[in-house]
């Protein structure tokens, strides 16, 4: 079923109605002094007076991937403009939807549309859903992205599972954690060097064995966007160890790290990079878009078994 009633707390951007800013403070730390602990709680009751199963899993879809909550049954359906103190994506292939339900035998909460940095939020604002899902009772995040190639063995329809990730953002002084911390949600300073669970990795492998579905492994590197990147830049992204690019996902398995959850994450290979000063062609939202719907049908029965299989063996 779907739900579209108006929240007693009105949505509002933060820059209306958050805190004012202090000279020289991080827009992270103004979005954190936001976000409470109290607050999120707030935002986990409202959402809990429409849903009062508990998630078990919780999915963040990525670009044209969202076609994943349509195969969750007994629906419930939240837009982000109902949820209190929710953003709102504004980009294509993001349908803006907290959808709750039963897929493959366990109850999950799927974002259909995620936030980003060029959208004017901060990486703090984009990430802070991740502590929403956290506090509902998910203990295992699905992330899902659309990349680019930058490992030139890897083609257009690739499916890469993220072992590791270099965050630029976080290295440029602009992680989503800076600001006042809440032990309550997390560690002053979490360790992200298996953010990727590796059970789980390996699981995924042997599903996509299963499957006879051949399976990239790589490091995502994360970048701010919107543009597209260089080709020097992508030079330099391969030179470091980058296997894809994309402009999401860092900052939330940053949280996710923080906050307790065990992280499977899966890119989506939609474009080849370039690397060649001579190359014509250029990357486009809507080829991304085109190879997301093109592949969608294999992601999502790779993360319909993983599913099951944590039912299974949930440790």
């Amino acid at each position: 079923m779907s739900h579209h009633t108006r929240s007693p707390i009105e949505s509002t951007p933060i820059a209306e109605s958050g805190p004012s800013a202090s000279v020289g403070e991080h827009p992270n730390a103004i979005t954190n002094r936001f976000y409470t602990y109290e607050r999120v709680q707030d935002i986990v009751s409202f959402i809990q007076n429409i849903v009062p199963t508990k998630p078990e899993i919780a999915i963040i879809c990525g670009s044209g991937l969202g076609g994943l909550a349509e195969l969750i049954t007994d629906k419930i359906v939240i837009p982000y403009v109902d949820i209190p103190h929710f953003p709102r994506s504004t980009v294509v292939g993001h349908r803006s939807n907290l959808v709750f339900g039963v897929l493959n035998g366990l109850y999950v909460v799927c974002m259909q549309g995620r936030f980003h940095p060029y959208e004017g939020y901060t990486t703090a604002t984009c990430a802070f859903p991740v502590r929403v899902m956290r506090m509902l009772g998910a203990h295992t995040l699905i992330v899902t992205c659309a990349a680019g190639g930058v490992n030139k063995g890897y083609s257009v329809g690739d499916i890469m599972l993220i072992k590791d990730h270099l965050n630029f953002p976080n290295l440029a002084g602009n992680n989503p954690l800076i600001g006042h911390n809440d032990e309550r949600f997390g560690p002053r300073f979490p360790p992200v060097g298996h953010a990727y669970d590796r059970q789980y990795l390996s699981k995924m492998k042997q599903i996509a064995s299963k499957h006879s579905v051949e399976l990239r492994e790589g490091v995502y590197c994360g970048l701010g966007g919107p543009c597209y990147e260089t080709i020097a830049e992508i030079n330099m992204l391969r030179l470091l160890g980058g296997d894809a690019v994309g402009m999401s996902t860092v900052h939330e398995v940053t949280l996710a790290a923080h906050c307790g959850f065990r992280t499977l994450g899966l890119a989506l290979i939609t474009n080849k990079c370039l690397w060649d000063y001579d190359t014509t062609y250029e990357p486009v939202h809507e080829d991304v878009i085109r190879i997301s719907e093109l592949k969608a049908n294999e992601l999502q029965q790779l993360i319909y078994d993983f599913i099951g299989s944590v039912k299974q063996n949930p440790t």
